[in-house]
């Protein structure tokens, strides 16, 4: 059974009540439940619909244990029956994306005149990002989203993530077997299970030192 779609105001209350929790029980999640929340992740947007970015899920004892040193020790690995590391693909436009394009046209959301021009544009686009250096980071913007979509996926699931900071990515990429993938890049890692812990609410600052008008500041 798929997660129910919510109402405005349910959205807002699963925004709100969201907290990054760090100690976890070692009930597994469900394969049902974790297809659905990745599944709701991979909906968000991305540059030219190249959807440059993976999730892999790691629930092996072997795959926890090298994340877990690959974050220096940090007990959410440790813990969580699931960890799920973001992979950003700096090179998206430069491979096989025939099915975003087919998909496009099949659908009617694009025209046949933008759907054949898009892997054209969407490589010159690419390769404009890669002499300017930019390329990694366009690619982890993408895969950034798509660790928010799922938090808030979780969230609504009755799930609790938390993302990390504090790992090697080098050791974050071998552990998932990307080790010799140039192309290839570590966004973000996030443990995915039940909490073990009750996180309070830390509070925000107020909106009129961080939302401004026009110009930042005023």
């Amino acid at each position: 059974m798929g997660i129910a779609v919510a109402a405005p105001s349910a959205v807002a209350d699963v925004i709100r009540a969201r907290r990054s929790v760090r100690h976890y029980r070692p009930d597994p999640v469900p394969a049902s439940l974790l297809h659905e929340v990745t599944d709701l992740a991979l909906e968000a947007p991305s540059s030219f619909n190249l959807q440059g970015r993976s999730i892999v899920t790691v629930a092996n004892e072997r795959g926890l244990k090298a994340l877990t040193d690959a974050t220096g020790g940090q007990p959410h690995p440790q813990e969580a029956p699931v960890m799920l590391v973001f992979v950003a693909e700096s090179a998206a436009a430069g491979e096989d994306r025939g099915d975003v394009w087919d998909a496009a046209r099949r659908s009617g959301a694009w025209s046949e005149q933008f759907a054949a021009a898009s892997p054209v544009n969407a490589r010159l686009f690419q390769e404009d990002l890669q002499a300017r250096g930019l390329a990694r980071e366009y690619a982890i913007k993408d895969a950034m989203i798509v660790a928010s979509f799922l938090m808030i996926a979780a969230a609504a699931a009755g799930l609790v993530t938390s993302p990390m900071n504090g790992w090697d990515e080098d050791a974050v990429k071998a552990a998932i077997g990307i080790a010799d993938r140039d192309d290839l890049h570590i966004a973000l890692l996030m443990p995915l299970g039940y909490p073990a812990e009750e996180r309070v609410h830390p509070g925000r600052r107020d909106r009129a030192l961080t939302c401004f008008s026009e110009t930042y500041g005023r």
